[in-house]
């Protein structure tokens, strides 16, 4: 059954299940998965940081607020931290000249964000400058990433 993750969202499931997020832009998609319990995560990303939000009313546009919160439910799934791993996808340059994107943002905030929670990634196709939308299948931990310029790719 496929699950739709939209801009600024996530949702954690145990398998059988295909979450799906469409136009990552400058957007990062990050999949946690425990392949031992097949339990996964999706997480839609728009922006590297909660700092300075104010009141947050959606967490799921924070890379370190939607991480962290996929990583407690996964757990309370009955996940283990020490068999998580990571794969991203996302994060273009969208403008031309353009230094410091916030896709690169985005990237360089996921990548330390996991680090710091011992999650490796085993998967990535992040940076360029087109969109991408991808397929995360929770059975078999295989993210599926699609672009109108390079067609799919499988992580």
């Amino acid at each position: 059954m496929k699950q739709s993750v939209g801009i600024g969202e996530y949702r954690v499931v145990k398998s059988p299940a295909v979450l799906v997020s469409l136009g990552l832009g400058s957007c990062v998609g990050v999949a946690l998965y425990d392949p031992e319990r097949k339990i996964g995560g999706l997480a839609h990303i728009m922006l590297p940081s909660s700092n300075g939000a104010g009141k947050i009313t959606n967490p799921g546009k924070y890379a370190d607020r939607a991480i962290r919160l996929m990583l407690e439910e996964m757990l309370s799934y009955g996940a283990s931290r020490s068999r998580i791993v990571a794969k991203i996808a996302g994060g273009a340059t969208m403008f031309k000249n353009c230094k410091n994107s916030i896709g690169e943002r985005n990237v360089e905030s996921v990548r330390e964000i996991l680090k710091k929670e011992g999650i490796k990634i085993v998967g990535e196709d992040t940076g360029k400058n087109y969109g991408r939308s991808i397929e995360f299948d929770v059975e078999t931990g295989l993210l599926h990433v699609r672009s109108f310029k390079y067609g799919k790719t499988v992580l």
